[in-house]
């Protein structure tokens, strides 16, 4: 399989499954009749780490494509048993997303963190402010503020997100904007290779996963723009 994650998903949602798909020690896939209801990844933050709302789905919603978007580009072996779902993994019993959904919000939040700064090393990396800002007038949105505020040269963009009660990806193009604007340590980190957890996912047709060629549903736009604006009214 060779870490397939797309592809193991795309098997699963065809054959109806219901069980676990397990991306090594990363985190893990929910499955419920061949749909996501519920995704973790030890790289962000639950759902009860998230600001709420009138219901449960919101933060449920945020915390499955934040943990998406690291399992998608894990290099690990997915690995699937079948299990009856548990109590809890599924908000509201709302939440059944498609891997194309997944897919296409993991490509787009790749593309937009390349755009903020292409240095993928300071995602993983501690976050240290300069200690000398060379521009005489700085705006910072209030995510970008609180990660200036709470860095203490120890902390990954991950952890002060679990910390923060902000969305991992929220802080990850916090973090990049701040590179862009030099207001974060960045000089040996330019040109490092994206860790694992962050690798871009690879652009191919949909394969061969266990048996029978593996076909995708259409994405959820309406579900992929009200996540959006979710993470639009948070940033």
């Amino acid at each position: 399989m060779g870490g397939d994650i797309c592809g193991a998903l795309g098997a699963l949602e065809r054959e109806r499954c219901t069980g676990v798909l397990r991306v090594g020690d990363d985190g893990a896939f929910h499955l419920a009749g061949g749909a996501v209801v519920h995704a973790e990844s030890r790289h962000v933050p639950g759902a009860g780490d998230l600001p709420g709302g009138p219901g449960p789905e919101l933060p449920a919603l945020l915390a499955l494509f934040d943990a998406a978007y690291f399992l998608l580009g894990s290099a690990a072996e997915p690995v699937f048993a079948e299990e009856p779902l548990v109590a809890g993994k599924q908000a509201g019993g709302a939440l059944r997303i498609g891997v194309a959904t997944l897919v296409h919000e993991q490509r787009r939040r790749r593309a937009r963190l390349d755009a903020a700064w292409p240095g993928g090393g300071v995602d993983a990396a501690p976050v240290v402010p300069v200690r000398r800002v060379r521009r005489q007038r700085v705006i910072l949105t209030g995510v970008q503020a609180e990660i200036l505020l709470n860095a203490d040269g120890r902390r990954t963009p991950a952890r002060l997100a679990r910390d923060l009660g902000r969305t991992a990806f929220g802080c990850l193009l916090a973090v990049r904007g701040l590179a862009a604007a030099s207001l974060v340590e960045t000089a040996s980190l330019v040109e490092t290779a994206p860790p694992a957890e962050t690798a871009p996912l690879v652009e191919r047709e949909p394969r061969e996963w266990g048996e029978g060629a593996v076909e995708w549903a259409a994405p959820d736009h309406e579900l992929l723009g009200r996540l959006r604006a979710a993470l639009v009214e948070l940033g």
